[in-house]
């Protein structure tokens, strides 16, 4: 497949005349140019490189085929010119990627969702340990983690927990994580030692910000009410708990930390988010079927992973992964070697559809 030539010479074009533009000062959308030149300079460089390595090959190769050289320099350039030619492929792999159409929200932090789903007590305790999971992995990227709100049950389990995950580039590691988890596993209640099947629901929203999503005051209703827990906590006393009703989409977020005015700030973030997402998700649908293929943007009934304890093994179902590595996995230290593959694969996919696009 050849590279598409007239595209990368147009992207050069826009950066130099970016880049002249922003010389010459006293431009009002200098914000704006700043961004798309960011945007455009790991694409240039590349393309640039990637040129660079072509004319060297084709130097090379006309060294190498010069009956007036001398023949130990010949065979010196016909050496190099293999090398060049192996540089020049990986150089055309990495350009390629950076012509993937780029999901805006990837630099983004997120808002994670982790749901207690089939099997009662156990779905619960397993959506704990997806929490700590995924609050381990953050800690070792040096992300930030705020616990929103939570539902526990009595064994310590979550039937719901809502977080922030703060950091650069957190949506873009974790929304392939968004989907149904499938847990096997001999439930600490289980007295028989039988394997036992449940699952929870994880969402990985990216976070908006105010500028991105307007929420007017008159569409939304926000109510204060006791805070609810196990065992007569002292979160049980106050009436900090914030209730907020998004009316035109019916959304309801729930904030029940001990500051009620934390909870009104946590809980706006998280509407904003849900909006955020709902928003990007119809766009999705609109511009075509085909990217709900896209993890995190469609359906979440589907099941994604298994994680089966007996066998300490972590099943991928979409990328047919199978590492035997789950506690590694569940400590948060061997997750990238599940998240890089799903990313190399949707690279390869949206690769694949950029060629058919323009007949590459």
């Amino acid at each position: 497949m050849s590279l598409p030539r007239e595209k990368l010479n147009r992207l050069v074009e826009r950066y130099e005349t970016i880049q002249a533009e922003m010389n010459s000062g006293g431009q009002t959308e200098f914000a704006k140019l700043t961004r798309e030149f960011s945007e455009l300079s790991p694409v240039v460089a590349a393309i640039k490189a990637y040129n660079a390595a072509v004319g060297e090959a084709a130097d090379l190769a006309a060294l190498s085929k010069d009956p007036a050289a001398d023949r130990e320099m010949a065979e010196l350039a016909r050496a190099e010119l293999e090398l060049v030619k192996s540089r020049i492929i990986e150089l055309e792999h990495k350009l390629r990627l950076e012509l993937l159409p780029k999901d805006a929200a990837d630099s983004k932090s997120a808002i994670l969702e982790v749901r207690a789903g089939t099997g009662g007590d156990e779905a619960a305790l397993f959506a704990a340990d997806l929490f700590r999971m995924y609050q381990r992995y953050a800690d070792l990227h040096g992300w930030k983690t705020e616990i929103i709100s939570t539902s526990e049950n009595d064994l310590g389990g979550y039937k719901e927990i809502v977080a922030s995950i703060t950091g650069a580039g957190v949506f873009a590691k974790l929304k392939f994580e968004s989907g149904v988890h499938r847990v096997q596993r001999v439930p600490a209640t289980e007295t028989q030692g039988r394997i036992h099947t449940s699952a929870a629901t994880v969402a990985v929203l990216p976070e908006a910000e105010d500028v991105e999503i307007d929420i007017r005051p008159e569409d939304i209703r926000i109510d204060t009410m006791r805070a609810s827990g196990a065992g007569g906590q002292h979160v049980n006393k106050t009436d900090s708990a914030v209730r907020i009703l998004h009316i035109p989409t019916g959304i309801i977020v729930v904030s029940a930390e001990k500051s009620q005015h934390r909870n009104r700030v946590l809980a706006m973030q998280v509407l904003r988010s849900r909006l955020f997402e709902a928003q990007r998700d119809k766009l999705a649908t609109e511009r075509s079927v085909a990217r709900k293929e896209q993890v995190g943007s469609g359906d979440r009934s589907q099941r994604i992973r298994t994680y089966n304890f007996a066998q300490g093994r972590v099943t991928d179902h979409r990328i047919n992964l199978t590492l035997y590595k789950l506690d590694p996995v569940l400590e948060g230290a061997a997750l990238d070697e599940l998240i890089d593959p799903l990313i190399t694969n949707h690279q390869a996919s949206l690769m694949a559809e950029m060629g058919s696009e323009e007949g590459l």
